[in-house]
């Protein structure tokens, strides 16, 4: 049985649900911090693995976020073990918090910090409260190793600290970096899928061996952009069930630049400090969108 490197608990993650998790050549990872293009790259790699569809079900079925602790773990794994296509799984943990394998694929999402705290901020703000109760309460229940309460959701300077805080993107990004060059790990950043998701679309699919039929792609294309999956929320999720006002919510605005009329000079003077203790410098050129990746 597979124990990790480094045990990364919360209310929402348990990244010791993967002990159990049985590995088949040619599953396909995607490895993101929350709210840097993760549904995105789930909904790109479904259209690759089911051109123009039909899937077996909506996305987030089809591709399980193992690390949530939403629903039994079993009933996950047996999901996927029942799964007789090339299989895509989710997870928001560290490289070194799951497992690894060298026949399988591994798509690491980046976004700057700074974007992803503000969708991240819109995120947590609107989870159901009936939802959020219920995840601390089975925490409780369950004598979860947890530290410090919920995230402020009612005030973005005080939610930032917050995030700032964990390190929740750093840590990850951090350790999926010292990855970077391998031949089974890819480097995919949101800035670049909005700037031409053709070509990164087309960049993933030779990383994942998948050939592309011509006469099909533009509608493969334009079934991936923020405009396409808003329009086909019942494909992607159950989204009401999560979050008040549903798709709309979770599929907010896939805009950068917010946190320039929100957060303080002062706050961004610590954002800068946490990049310069968390990453190397070719890592937070990287995030910040500032150079290309070199795989």
């Amino acid at each position: 049985m597979w124990t990790p490197e480094h045990e990364y608990v919360d209310i929402v993650f348990d990244n010791r649900r993967w002990a159990d998790f049985e590995h088949r050549p040619g599953d396909i990872f995607v490895c993101t911090p929350p709210k840097c293009g993760t549904t995105w790259t789930q909904a790109i790699v479904t259209e690759l693995l089911f051109p123009c569809g039909p899937t077996p079900g909506p996305i987030f079925e089809v591709s399980p976020w193992i690390d949530a602790r939403f629903e039994p773990i079993a009933d996950v794994l047996a999901r996927l073990d029942a799964q007789t296509h090339r299989r895509q799984i989710k997870t928001h943990t560290p490289a070194d918090g799951i497992p690894m394998f060298a026949d399988a694929k591994y798509i690491v999402v980046g976004r700057d910090g700074r974007d992803a705290c503000m969708s991240f901020f819109n995120h947590m703000s609107n989870m159901q409260p009936e939802l959020t109760n219920r995840m601390l309460m089975s925490a409780i229940e369950e004598e979860l190793p947890l530290t410090g309460g919920p995230p402020p959701a009612d005030d973005i300077h005080a939610y930032f600290t917050w995030w700032l805080d964990r390190r929740i993107l750093f840590d990850h990004i951090a350790t999926w970096w010292t990855h970077h060059g391998e031949a089974n790990v890819l480097f995919v950043h949101f800035n670049d899928l909005k700037a031409d998701l053709d070509d990164q679309m087309r960049r993933i699919a030779r990383f994942l061996d998948i050939p592309l039929d011509e006469s099909t792609w533009p509608t493969q294309v334009e079934r991936c952009t923020f405009a396409g999956m808003k329009a086909r929320p019942d494909e992607i999720a159950e989204f009401e069930d999560h979050f008040v006002g549903g798709a709309d919510t979770f599929l907010f605005k896939g805009t950068n630049g917010r946190w320039e009329a929100e957060l303080t000079a002062e706050e961004l003077a610590r954002y800068d400090a946490v990049v310069a203790e968390c990453l190397t410098s070719e890592c937070a050129e990287w995030l910040a969108g500032q150079s290309p990746p070199s795989n």
